[in-house]
């Protein structure tokens, strides 16, 4: 089995542009596999629960120059253990949420860098400020000056076609080049974190710079 995870991985990082940094999700992957992936070339692994990415985080403390990302929804109670375990946060969904982060940042002396989850369509399922709501809050975001906000992320919401997928991304893009044009002192629009195993072709053809990839690269049981 990890000759085979290993080749699909060595495959599909060898079809993504440079641009595009894969980040290998690793929900209910072992340690071991993760070492496989490891070995091939992948330093960014994504986790969505706390408590298992810190028994996996204790397991692979050798492998030193690992960059661990949260991509999963983040209760604020779990916020403080979030900014210690993980250099990236992708899924800051609101206002409250991001002020608390900038909090702790200061109190522990750290500077995540972090993406501000977006919904483009309506999806009572998902997490995230709606477009009107994001940009009215950025004045509030644009004092948060522990976190460093780097860019945007989305899911899009199920049951769309591949050209509405296409759609959702592309005005991720766009709001993404709105906010940066705006020139705020704290707010970088660099990174778009966008596509997942089913649409990342169609995200990186709109610009995502960031992909988060887990059943493709290992399986349903991931």
């Amino acid at each position: 089995m990890s000759s085979s995870i290993s080749e699909r991985i060595i495959a599909l990082r060898s079809s993504l542009p440079d641009s595009v940094r894969l980040i290998a999700v690793t929900k209910q992957v072992s340690p071991e596999v993760m070492r496989c992936a490891y070995a091939v070339g992948i330093r960014d692994f994504g986790e969505s629960r706390i408590q298992e990415a810190a028994s996996k985080q204790a397991q692979l403390q050798d492998l030193s120059d690992i960059t661990w990302h949260f991509i999963g929804h983040l209760q604020s109670n779990k916020a403080k253990k979030a900014i210690e375990q993980f250099q990236w946060i992708h899924s800051v969904d609101n206002l409250k949420l991001a002020q608390r982060l900038n909090q702790l940042a200061q109190q522990i002396e750290v500077s995540p860098q972090v993406c501000l989850q977006v919904k483009i369509l309506s999806d009572p399922t998902k997490s995230g400020w709606n477009v009107s709501q994001l940009l009215a809050d950025l004045p509030s975001l644009n004092q948060c000056k522990n976190l460093q906000i780097q860019g945007l992320m989305t899911i899009p919401p199920l049951g769309l076609n591949d050209s509405e997928i296409f759609d959702v991304f592309n005005r991720t893009r766009e709001l993404a080049k709105e906010i940066q044009e705006q020139n705020w002192s704290n707010i970088q629009m660099q990174h778009l974190s966008m596509g997942m195993s089913d649409d990342y072709k169609l995200a990186v053809q709109a610009g995502a710079t960031m992909v988060r990839l887990g059943t493709i690269l290992f399986g349903r049981s991931a």
